[in-house]
């Protein structure tokens, strides 16, 4: 055989022949495989020795284990013999790149220059056996087997050491159940456990009469049958893998335990009993306020739950003597304690409950358990709660103890009637002052306060909850509007003593936070328009009279209004305010005119607002006999006026003027801020030291009731600052009576506010006010019929009135919807149907 030359080397490293089956195959993995490798190499082309000869039997077995390691059958199967002792050769590796590599047994790597290539021989065969006769089991095998496992089972039982060691007794239960004699094994296992079981729980028949000793006998009988169970199942452990989960039916040997240990517990009946009532007995004594063993309670109380009599046996007895327990306590409690100390005690035995469900209970007694001590505690007694302690906790303002009652009633589904109380409350509390007419002046401030309580109970102890919001809602609506249309005129009343000047004390910010609560009571008012009507006459004396006390307070409150009504609310409140910034543009424009510098008589200055009829409130005219001077005044004013704006009509409000009046005292100067009738009437006494009640009426022309409230507060006010001084004295005007002016006037302020009684408001100015507001909204319910039968064209008196409610914003009566329809028909707008009179056609 030829050796390779370095020319052979280098062609195939570069050039591998075309006959290789791969370019660089890997080593051999089984023998088949490489005598199909040494064969495979052609005659026609010599091969160079690859490998060395293996020489040895190291060398045969080291080949071998490479073969095996490769994924072939294995070679030390007992049922494998090998006929010829002959090492199996590897089979030759290509070679890369001019290196030959040997195998891994031992051999030696080939000189690829100078040593010859060995034949391929022959593959090694396998031969397979068969043994002729099966083997046997030693005579007595299960009996003497078993005779090792029982004194094993009796000594864990007895609690002596075992005669055996562990392994032992696990390999002697493996060879049972390989053989096939599990199923009796277990049986005789159940039966010895069986005998045991059964003689531990009659031992427990009549040990002790104490009750804490009884269930400490009971607990370590169960803890010594769950250690002697583990030990058991540990050693057959092979027992629950062969047999138990191959055979049907067949419980593993711990549950095998657990029905013998209750089966005989149920057998020795007292042992149970005697069990159960102690531990109820135990449990009792714990909420009575003793201390009580909870490891105890807590074994015994999982013994039950293992040996799945948990809910029968303890579970139904102990929600029994709950209910007893608790229904007790209640009726107890709420007798001898008040309603915020009986939620407390609630509290405490609801988290009581829930500790012991935590610490020996099982989980699934803490539903039924709390809600048995809601039911007793809680649910028998709701009346009972809020009759007794709901009205002293509201008007005690106890957030805390509320927000309890709250928590407590969400438990039982029982916030119903919690939400009905406070209904209850809030109109019975608020009737009290809305109908009570002795105290309408301090009504609105009542209900602010009221209502700035309960949404703080409702924000803090009701969690916000949206029906309590509603019901709360509904409640300040209903009390509002008790007394019809009285509350918007006094809640008009407030917002005008807020924004008039003089509140001292009273920052912007503060007016502001108490306009916001005044509008919530304004969004209750279900007749707008009467609110409207008085905020509209208060608001044109503030800005007449000078007397708001912050202009933006005033135009935030139109704002406020204009959000909540809409613009067309707030429309004539918006003239008002353009009159005035118009008027001053109007003054200013007059003073600069030709007019005023030519034509005004001196010493006097007069400033004029001109209001537009439509957005002010209407003012019955007075007429009086203005001084001179005043007169002058007046209609220099009215020339210029008129040459400016033609087509207008000027008319004199002289019961909205003002004025300031130097005079002087034998204490000295001062100036009077007077009403323009207490001016026409002081200037009388510039020409008579004394004058009759007839000669003032006659020269002023003022009617007789608003002369007499004008003299009663010139002469009848504070004696400090009384102008002038009636005769006789008293604090009526009457016909007969005489004025002078007052010698002794010693006010020591310059300039002083003479108290203005006839801008008060009188009965007869509201009467007037509210008629206003009706004759508007007859006006109104008009228009909507009207507006409603043009649509219809014909129209049922059912379907009209409901469609009238619809359309009104304010609460009227079905009886003055009736008399509307009446005198619309009569006017000709609306007709009867001739064949159905509740039937109604419109006329074009």
């Amino acid at each position: 055989m030829s050796k390779f030359d370095s020319s052979a080397l280098d062609s195939s490293s570069t050039c591998p022949t075309k006959r290789s089956s791969s370019q660089c195959p890997s080593l051999a993995s089984s023998a088949k495989r490489a005598g199909a490798s040494a064969s495979s190499v052609g005659p026609p082309m010599k091969k160079a020795k690859s490998q060395a000869v293996a020489c040895s039997d190291d060398a045969n077995r080291s080949t071998q284990q490479q073969v095996n390691h490769f994924g072939d059958a294995p070679v030390d199967s007992p049922m494998i013999e090998d006929d010829n002792d002959n090492a199996m050769e590897a089979s030759p590796s290509p070679v890369t790149f001019g290196r030959v590599v040997g195998s891994s047994g031992g051999g030696v790597t080939a000189n690829l220059s100078r040593k010859k290539a060995t034949p391929p021989q022959p593959a090694k065969k396998f031969v397979i056996k068969l043994h002729k006769a099966k083997p046997t089991l030693p005579i007595n095998f299960e009996e003497n087997t078993w005779a090792t496992l029982k004194s094993a089972i009796s000594s864990i039982f007895l609690k002596q050491p075992t005669p055996c060691d562990s392994e032992v007794l696990y390999q002697a239960v493996g060879d049972l159940c390989q053989h096939g004699m599990g199923g009796s094994l277990y049986q005789k296992i159940e039966k010895e456990c069986e005998f045991y079981i059964s003689s531990a729980l009659q031992f427990l028949v009549g040990q002790s009469e104490d009750l804490v000793v009884s269930l400490s006998y009971v607990e370590k009988c169960w803890q010594d049958f769950c250690d002697q169970m583990l030990m058991i199942r540990g050693i057959a452990l092979l027992l629950d893998r062969k047999y138990v989960k191959q055979a049907q039916d067949v419980k593993s040997l711990w549950d095998m335990g657990l029905q013998l240990f209750r089966k005989h517990l149920s057998l020795a009946s007292e042992v149970e009993h005697k069990t159960v009532f102690g531990i109820l007995k135990m449990i009792e004594s714990e909420r009575l306020g003793e201390t009580v063993d909870r490891t105890l309670l807590s074994h015994l109380l999982k013994m039950f739950t293992a040996l799945g009599i948990y809910p029968v046996s303890f579970e139904k007895p102990f929600l029994d003597r709950t209910s007893e327990f608790y229904a007790a306590e209640g009726v107890k409690y709420m007798q001898q304690a008040d309603v915020a100390d009986y939620l407390k005690h609630v509290e405490v035995r609801l988290q009581d409950e829930h500790d012991r469900c935590l610490v020996y209970l099982d989980s699934s007694t803490k539903k039924p358990l709390v809600a048995t001590a809601e039911r007793q505690l809680l649910e028998r007694h709701i009346s009972a709660i809020l009759d007794k302690g709901f009205v002293m906790l509201m008007d005690g303002k106890r957030v805390e103890d509320l927000l309890r009652m709250y928590t407590m009633f969400s438990r039982v589904n029982a916030v119903e009637h919690l939400r009905q109380s406070l209904s209850q409350y809030i109109r019975k509390t608020g009737q009290s002052i809305v109908l009570d007419e002795e105290k309408d002046k301090d009504m609105v401030p009542y209900l602010l306060e009221l209502k700035g309580n309960i949404d703080r109970i409702w924000e803090e102890s009701f969690d916000k909850n949206e029906a309590f919001g509603n019901t709360i809602k509904d409640s300040f609506e209903y009390l509002i509007n008790i007394r019809q249309n009285r509350p918007a005129e006094l809640i008009a009343k407030f917002v005008d003593e807020r924004l008039r000047a003089g509140n001292k004390g009273t920052s912007e910010e503060e007016l502001e936070g108490t306009l916001d609560k005044v509008l919530v009571l304004f969004r209750f008012i279900q007749g707008k328009d009467v609110f409207e009507a008085f905020y509209k006459k208060d608001l044109a004396k503030r800005l007449l009279l000078g007397k708001s006390a912050y202009i933006d307070a005033e135009k935030s409150m139109i704002t406020k209004l204009k959000t909540e009504c809409g613009s067309q609310f707030t429309n004539k409140l918006e003239g008002m305010f353009k009159d005035i910034e118009l008027s001053k543009e109007i003054n200013e424009s007059f003073k600069q005119s030709s007019h005023a510098r030519t034509k005004l008589p001196s010493g006097i200055e007069m400033g004029v607002h001109v209001l537009t009829m439509g957005y002010w409130p209407t003012y019955p005219p007075m007429d009086v006999r203005l001084p001179h001077e005043l007169n002058v005044y007046q209609d220099i004013f009215k020339e210029f006026y008129l040459s400016k704006y033609h087509g207008r009509r000027l008319m004199w409000q002289n019961s909205l003027g003002h004025c300031v009046l130097k005079a002087h005292f034998k204490c000295g100067k001062k100036e009077l801020a007077v009403s323009l009738f207490q001016t026409v009437v002081l200037m009388l006494f510039n020409d008579a030291e004394t004058l009759s009640y007839q000669d003032i009426k006659e020269s002023s022309g003022i009617e007789d009731k608003e002369l007499k409230r004008t003299l009663q507060s010139l002469a009848c006010g504070k004696t400090i600052n009384r102008v002038l001084k009636k005769i006789p004295e008293g604090r009526d005007v009457e016909d007969d009576d005489s004025f002078a002016v007052n010698d002794k006037f010693s006010a020591k302020l310059y300039r002083i506010k003479v108290n203005t009684i006839q801008m008060k408001e009188t009965v007869e100015e509201n009467t007037s006010t509210t008629e206003r507001v009706f004759q508007d909204r007859q006006y109104q319910v008009d228009a909507a019929i009207v507006r409603i039968m043009k649509t219809r064209k014909v129209l049922s008196h059912t379907l009209l009135i409901t469609e009238l409610f619809q359309q009104l914003k304010f609460p009227i009566k079905p009886a003055d919807l009736k008399k509307r329809v009446e005198s619309l028909i009569d006017r000709e707008y609306l007709e009867r149907d001739k064949s159905n009179p509740q039937i109604y056609n419109y006329l074009a």
